[in-house]
């Protein structure tokens, strides 16, 4: 099937029982045994629940991988992947991470004994040398949050295949529709599904996606163990929300596209970042390696009061944290993404006070200019 059948009809049969088009909510946290020598195929709620694995199920297939897992959040999908290392490893991490990425590496499992090397992953170079005896994985964003820099996912798989590591990727801003980083060989896919993949803003969840049924094993295991696990609620949400991906997705992007065109015609706007912009450092890589720039991009602007002026301001981009909605955010990562990195640490790897990242949502983007308009000229 394309991708856009699969959305529809991929995960979600009809119920045999009643017909139902919409998958059952099982809003339970047990389940009755009839036998007393052979339980059945759900036991207790954090284990499994049908609604949460006919998510976790499509979530797999959209990423051709062997298992899915459905978590409370993106950083616990993230913390519990990092669960998989010991006291001792050692990862080699893209240096412009998510700021709750960082945050959780540089605190808990630093303290945990987890080492990381904080690199420039468009420099395979650098990220060979970076990696030790200890090393256990590459961990990437590509692109990246939120200076959209571009890994070669290729490049990266094979270089981790010759030092027998896992290759982790956040796909978040792509999605499986866009990019599909297991068929370019890489072994974890991860996602904040709070932003493309539920796509309304009213849900906190998180996935992690394997290419292997081993490596899916070990992390259910950790999912199991550790608990934090997606809701029925939510997980019905979130199927609902899956149904339209791609076609908010193509929205978002037509609307980018022209953003992008008209934000480099501004005087005010210094630097865009946007891998559909032929300049974009990392470019042709990502035509290589996905289907479309998506409908994220970031801005620098000429001054800290024009940022804050615009910020304050606008009235159809919602000011707030967060991407992937329908409705368009402009966020402020030197405060809200990547609040949680020293000052010194952002303005080392780019992260200035005047950038601005805008998650293109499904307005009419005349609209979203007239309004951006209105503080830039």
């Amino acid at each position: 099937m394309k991708f856009a059948t699969e959305l529809i009809h991929g995960g979600n049969p009809i119920d045999p029982e009643h017909g139902s088009l919409s998958h059952p909510v099982y809003h339970t946290s047990t389940f009755a045994q009839r036998s007393f020598d052979h339980f059945g195929r759900y036991d207790y709620a954090r284990s499994g629940n049908p609604t949460r694995e006919a998510l976790e199920e499509a979530v797999a297939r959209l990423e051709k991988g062997a298992t899915g897992l459905a978590f409370a959040s993106g950083m616990a999908a993230i913390a519990s992947t990092f669960l998989l290392f010991r006291p001792g490893d050692h990862l080699v991490v893209c240096e412009d991470v998510y700021g709750g990425t960082f945050r959780a590496l540089s605190t808990l499992f630093t303290g945990w004994g987890l080492k990381v090397s904080f690199v420039d992953a468009t420099d395979l170079p650098e990220i060979a040398a970076a990696i030790t005896p200890e090393t256990r994985a590459l961990y990437l964003e590509t692109p990246s949050n939120p200076l959209i820099k571009i890994s070669d996912l290729p490049g990266c798989v094979a270089l981790a295949r010759q030092r027998g590591l896992l290759t982790i990727v956040d796909n978040t801003f792509m999605t499986p529709y866009l990019q599909r980083p297991l068929e370019l060989g890489c072994d974890i896919v991860l996602h904040s599904g709070t932003k493309f993949l539920n796509g309304h803003s009213d849900v906190i969840c998180g996935f992690a996606v394997t290419a292997t049924q081993e490596l899916g094993q070990r992390l259910r295991f950790i999912q199991n163990a550790f608990g934090a696990v997606l809701g029925p609620q939510d997980c019905w949400l979130v199927l609902r929300g899956l149904k339209t991906l791609k076609v908010r997705l193509e929205e978002g992007q037509a609307s980018a596209r022209k953003i992008v065109a008209w934000l480099k015609t501004q005087d005010k706007v210094q630097k865009i970042y946007y891998p559909g912009l032929p300049e974009h450092p990392g470019y042709e890589i990502h035509q290589r390696q996905a289907s479309g720039p998506g409908a994220v991009l970031s801005f620098e602007l000429d001054s800290y009061e024009t940022t804050k002026r615009l910020l304050e301001g606008v009235q159809l981009a919602a000011f707030a944290v967060s991407l992937g909605g329908v409705e368009s955010i402009l966020s402020y990562p030197a405060k809200m993404s990547h609040a949680a990195m020293p000052p010194a640490e952002r303005e080392a790897r780019g992260i200035k006070d005047t950038l601005v990242r805008l998650s293109v949502g499904l307005e009419d983007p005349e609209d979203l200019i007239a309004d951006l308009e209105r503080f830039l000229k």
